[in-house]
């Protein structure tokens, strides 16, 4: 198994936890609980962040295009209306 492919493996399952972690936030009542996820998913989200540079750094990852101006006011009148 290359760097490569475990690099975007172990980016893929950060995803999937952080989403995870989003489920249980919103359904926390203790909230205790509930501070304790949030504390762990903004861990996680710092991990993902630093591994998604390092991956685009050596090539690994190829983020999207930038969007345009344009079509950010499209997204944003489509979403206010």
């Amino acid at each position: 198994m290359d760097e490569k492919y475990m690099v975007n493996d172990i980016l893929e399952g950060t995803k999937s936890t952080l989403k995870t972690y989003e489920g249980v936030i919103v359904e926390a009542e203790n909230t205790n609980l509930r501070q304790t996820i949030q504390e762990l998913r903004n861990s996680c989200e710092t991990f993902q962040y630093d591994l998604f540079k390092v991956a685009q750094l050596k090539g690994y990852y190829t983020p999207a295009s930038q969007a345009s101006q344009e079509e950010i006011n499209q997204v944003k009148t489509e979403v206010q209306s």
